[in-house]
């Protein structure tokens, strides 16, 4: 294989490089720089530590199923998928908070990351599958519990602010404007009251 110049993007550059030909012929690779193009010399002086560091420009996802990065990177978002696509009353638009109720119900989630990750590497030996297996398994519950513990906090903040528009709403409605109006019977109080609403309204839309 040979590399014409430096590519201008270096995802594209290590996405094309490390491609090997089918079957099992070797194979070589090399560049064929221009010394008249400063990011052609460029590359050829820092050749070393570039190529040490490429793939930095890669989306880390991408580069090694189950590798360190690659999990720290994308294994949030596929929990989060797994536990909303694959258990039906979480999966509707604003229901994710729901999974106080459906904790106990996501442990397929964990299984099913776990029997993915065992499955990618055929060098494994059977007890470094095993312990990665559990690892993996472990890390996706634990951001189970986390999303769960947010989701309650929510809800009780949620709650709290519910109560407080509760009460000043009822304070709001039981202060009387003109200690007079307490005297009235309800069904006059009442009526009073829409009269006086509907004059500040009229007073607030002229001013």
């Amino acid at each position: 294989m040979v590399v014409l110049g430096n590519q201008n993007d270096g995802g594209v550059h290590s996405g094309h490089e490390p491609r090997r030909p089918r079957g099992h012929a070797p194979w070589t690779g090399g560049h064929l720089l221009n010394i008249h193009r400063p990011r052609d010399r460029s590359h050829y002086e820092r050749f070393q530590s570039y190529h040490q560091s490429f793939y930095r420009a890669v989306e880390a996802t991408s580069v090694t199923p189950f590798s360190p990065r690659a999990i720290d990177r994308g294994i949030a978002a596929v929990t989060v998928a797994l536990a909303r696509l694959g258990w039906p009353p979480l999966t509707a638009a604003l229901q994710a908070s729901k999974i106080t109720d459906h904790r106990s119900s996501l442990e397929f989630v964990g299984e099913t990351l776990a029997r993915r990750a065992e499955m990618h590497d055929a060098r494994l030996t059977k007890a470094e599958a095993a312990e990665f297996r559990q690892k993996l398994k472990a890390r996706a519950g634990d951001l189970l519990d986390e999303w769960s513990k947010i989701a309650d906090r929510k809800i009780k903040v949620a709650a709290a602010s519910n109560i407080n528009r509760k009460k000043v709403a009822r304070h709001r409605s039981s202060r009387s404007l003109d200690p007079k109006l307490q005297a009235l019977p309800a069904a006059s109080e009442s009526f009073v009251r829409t009269i006086l609403r509907r004059v500040s309204r009229v007073a607030r839309t002229c001013g």
